[in-house]
Protein backbone atom coordinates (compact mmCIF):
# COMPACT_ATOMS: atom_id res chain seq x y z
CA UNK A 1 0.00 0.00 0.00
CA UNK A 2 2.63 2.61 0.95
CA UNK A 3 4.71 1.35 -2.23
CA UNK A 4 1.91 2.23 -4.08
CA UNK A 5 1.16 5.40 -2.36
CA UNK A 6 4.83 6.73 -2.86
CA UNK A 7 4.53 5.85 -6.34
CA UNK A 8 1.49 8.32 -7.00
CA UNK A 9 2.90 10.67 -5.16
CA UNK A 10 6.11 10.64 -7.48
CA UNK A 11 4.25 10.33 -11.01
CA UNK A 12 2.26 13.72 -9.96
CA UNK A 13 5.63 15.42 -8.56
CA UNK A 14 7.08 14.27 -11.68
CA UNK A 15 4.18 15.28 -14.07
CA UNK A 16 4.13 18.98 -12.53
CA UNK A 17 7.84 19.81 -12.60
CA UNK A 18 8.27 18.68 -15.97
CA UNK A 19 6.98 21.86 -17.79
CA UNK A 20 8.29 24.46 -19.05
CA UNK A 21 9.36 27.44 -16.87
CA UNK A 22 11.61 30.06 -15.24
CA UNK A 23 13.16 27.64 -12.59
CA UNK A 24 13.97 24.55 -15.16
CA UNK A 25 15.49 27.05 -17.83
CA UNK A 26 17.39 28.98 -14.77
CA UNK A 27 18.22 25.07 -13.75
CA UNK A 28 19.32 23.84 -17.57
CA UNK A 29 20.67 27.48 -18.13
CA UNK A 30 23.38 26.98 -15.33
CA UNK A 31 23.93 23.39 -16.28
CA UNK A 32 25.08 24.26 -19.26
CA UNK A 33 27.48 27.15 -18.03
CA UNK A 34 28.68 24.74 -15.53
CA UNK A 35 28.38 27.36 -12.57
CA UNK A 36 27.18 26.61 -9.29
CA UNK A 37 25.11 23.53 -10.23
CA UNK A 38 25.33 22.14 -7.54
CA UNK A 39 23.74 24.99 -5.35
CA UNK A 40 21.40 25.59 -7.88
CA UNK A 41 19.83 22.02 -7.87
CA UNK A 42 20.00 21.90 -3.70
CA UNK A 43 18.33 24.93 -3.36
CA UNK A 44 15.18 23.58 -5.91
CA UNK A 45 15.21 20.42 -4.04
CA UNK A 46 14.79 21.90 -0.76
CA UNK A 47 12.34 24.66 -1.38
CA UNK A 48 10.40 21.85 -3.07
CA UNK A 49 10.41 19.38 -0.55
CA UNK A 50 10.07 22.00 2.85
CA UNK A 51 7.06 22.93 0.61
CA UNK A 52 5.47 19.22 -0.40
CA UNK A 53 5.78 18.54 3.51
CA UNK A 54 3.87 21.31 5.00
CA UNK A 55 1.59 21.27 2.24
CA UNK A 56 0.69 17.57 3.02
CA UNK A 57 0.76 17.92 6.75
CA UNK A 58 -1.52 21.09 6.82
CA UNK A 59 -3.69 20.11 4.35
CA UNK A 60 -4.20 16.45 5.82
CA UNK A 61 -5.31 18.05 9.13
CA UNK A 62 -8.11 20.02 7.80
CA UNK A 63 -9.30 17.73 5.22
CA UNK A 64 -9.27 14.66 8.18
CA UNK A 65 -11.41 17.19 9.72
CA UNK A 66 -13.52 18.66 7.51
CA UNK A 67 -15.87 16.95 4.62
CA UNK A 68 -16.67 20.33 3.47
CA UNK A 69 -13.09 20.47 2.71
CA UNK A 70 -12.58 16.84 1.31
CA UNK A 71 -14.94 17.27 -1.48
CA UNK A 72 -13.73 20.87 -2.37
CA UNK A 73 -9.78 19.22 -2.26
CA UNK A 74 -11.42 16.55 -4.63
CA UNK A 75 -13.38 18.60 -6.99
CA UNK A 76 -10.84 21.70 -6.75
CA UNK A 77 -7.72 19.11 -7.22
CA UNK A 78 -9.42 17.36 -10.31
CA UNK A 79 -10.19 20.74 -11.89
CA UNK A 80 -6.89 21.65 -11.30
CA UNK A 81 -5.47 18.54 -12.88
CA UNK A 82 -8.08 19.02 -15.94
CA UNK A 83 -7.10 22.57 -16.39
CA UNK A 84 -3.08 21.72 -16.21
CA UNK A 85 -3.49 19.04 -18.41
CA UNK A 86 -5.91 21.20 -20.89
CA UNK A 87 -2.44 23.16 -20.93
CA UNK A 88 -0.23 20.98 -21.67
CA UNK A 89 -2.27 19.80 -24.66
CA UNK A 90 -2.30 23.28 -25.43
CA UNK A 91 1.33 23.09 -25.39
CA UNK A 92 1.38 20.50 -28.19
CA UNK A 93 -0.14 22.62 -30.82
CA UNK A 94 2.15 25.73 -30.03
CA UNK A 95 6.43 26.05 -30.89
CA UNK A 96 7.35 26.36 -27.57
CA UNK A 97 11.31 25.51 -27.28
CA UNK A 98 13.86 25.87 -24.43
CA UNK A 99 16.35 28.51 -25.45
CA UNK A 100 19.51 28.67 -23.36
CA UNK A 101 21.62 31.58 -24.11
CA UNK A 102 24.05 33.57 -21.86
CA UNK A 103 27.84 34.46 -21.85
CA UNK A 104 30.89 32.73 -20.11
CA UNK A 105 31.13 35.02 -17.73
CA UNK A 106 31.21 34.03 -14.42
CA UNK A 107 28.86 34.65 -12.15
CA UNK A 108 29.09 35.36 -8.63
CA UNK A 109 28.00 32.61 -5.79
CA UNK A 110 25.36 34.71 -4.34
CA UNK A 111 24.06 36.04 -7.09
CA UNK A 112 23.15 32.41 -8.36
CA UNK A 113 21.58 32.03 -5.02
CA UNK A 114 19.65 34.80 -4.95
CA UNK A 115 18.47 34.71 -8.53
CA UNK A 116 17.21 30.66 -8.06
CA UNK A 117 15.68 31.43 -4.85
CA UNK A 118 13.80 33.94 -6.94
CA UNK A 119 12.83 32.05 -9.71
CA UNK A 120 11.59 29.26 -7.30
CA UNK A 121 9.55 31.68 -4.24
CA UNK A 122 8.24 33.74 -6.52
CA UNK A 123 6.69 32.14 -8.74
CA UNK A 124 2.82 31.83 -7.84
CA UNK A 125 2.75 28.42 -9.55
CA UNK A 126 4.98 26.88 -6.98
CA UNK A 127 2.67 26.99 -4.43
CA UNK A 128 -0.58 26.16 -6.35
CA UNK A 129 1.79 22.63 -7.28
CA UNK A 130 3.31 21.67 -4.00
CA UNK A 131 1.39 23.60 -1.38
CA UNK A 132 -2.04 22.87 -2.50
CA UNK A 133 -2.27 20.59 -5.12
CA UNK A 134 0.05 17.79 -3.88
CA UNK A 135 -0.68 18.64 -0.37
CA UNK A 136 -4.51 18.25 -0.92
CA UNK A 137 -3.89 14.97 -2.59
CA UNK A 138 -1.56 13.79 -0.26
CA UNK A 139 -3.60 15.04 2.62
CA UNK A 140 -6.68 12.49 1.16
CA UNK A 141 -4.57 9.53 1.53
CA UNK A 142 -4.22 7.43 4.69
CA UNK A 143 -2.72 9.05 7.89
CA UNK A 144 0.17 6.44 7.72
CA UNK A 145 0.41 7.39 4.45
CA UNK A 146 1.22 10.91 3.85
CA UNK A 147 4.82 11.02 4.62
CA UNK A 148 5.48 8.17 1.70
CA UNK A 149 3.16 10.61 -0.61
CA UNK A 150 5.28 13.60 0.26
CA UNK A 151 8.01 11.59 0.13
CA UNK A 152 7.46 10.50 -3.41
CA UNK A 153 6.58 13.55 -4.43
CA UNK A 154 10.13 14.71 -2.91
CA UNK A 155 11.55 12.34 -4.62
CA UNK A 156 10.79 13.17 -7.97
CA UNK A 157 11.67 16.77 -7.41
CA UNK A 158 15.28 15.57 -6.31
CA UNK A 159 15.51 13.18 -9.34
CA UNK A 160 14.54 16.19 -11.92
CA UNK A 161 16.97 18.66 -10.83
CA UNK A 162 19.80 16.31 -10.49
CA UNK A 163 18.72 14.95 -14.05
CA UNK A 164 18.31 18.75 -15.61
CA UNK A 165 21.58 20.30 -13.43
CA UNK A 166 23.85 17.65 -14.55
CA UNK A 167 22.42 15.93 -17.44
CA UNK A 168 22.35 19.63 -18.93
CA UNK A 169 24.55 19.28 -22.02
CA UNK A 170 22.89 16.22 -22.77
CA UNK A 171 19.53 17.68 -22.83
CA UNK A 172 19.58 20.96 -24.37
CA UNK A 173 19.61 20.05 -27.42
CA UNK A 174 17.15 17.57 -27.70
CA UNK A 175 15.17 19.92 -25.46
CA UNK A 176 16.18 22.96 -27.62
CA UNK A 177 13.71 20.97 -30.67
CA UNK A 178 9.51 21.88 -30.24
CA UNK A 179 8.72 18.70 -30.79
CA UNK A 180 10.45 17.04 -28.00
CA UNK A 181 8.68 19.79 -25.90
CA UNK A 182 5.12 18.58 -27.48
CA UNK A 183 6.12 14.85 -26.61
CA UNK A 184 6.84 15.61 -23.21
CA UNK A 185 3.67 17.91 -23.01
CA UNK A 186 1.66 15.63 -23.99
CA UNK A 187 2.84 12.75 -21.70
CA UNK A 188 2.30 15.05 -18.90
CA UNK A 189 -1.35 16.23 -20.00
CA UNK A 190 -2.32 12.33 -20.20
CA UNK A 191 -1.05 11.79 -16.96
CA UNK A 192 -2.23 14.52 -15.44
CA UNK A 193 -6.00 14.37 -17.24
CA UNK A 194 -5.99 10.46 -15.58
CA UNK A 195 -5.46 11.41 -12.05
CA UNK A 196 -8.06 13.97 -13.07
CA UNK A 197 -10.07 11.37 -13.49
CA UNK A 198 -9.10 9.13 -10.64
CA UNK A 199 -10.11 11.18 -8.14
CA UNK A 200 -13.24 12.01 -9.25
CA UNK A 201 -14.08 8.36 -9.14
CA UNK A 202 -12.34 7.82 -5.69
Amino acid sequence: MNSVVFLKGMGLGASLIMAIGSQNAHVLRMGLLRQHVAATVLVCIVCDMLLISAGVAGMGVLIQHSPLLLELARWGGAAFLFWYGLRAWRAVLGNDSLAVAGGQSRIPLRQALLTVLAMTLLNPHVYLDTVVLLGSIGGQQPEGSRAWFAAGASCASLLWFLSLGYGARLLAPLFAKPLSWRVLDGIVGSVMWSLAGALVLS
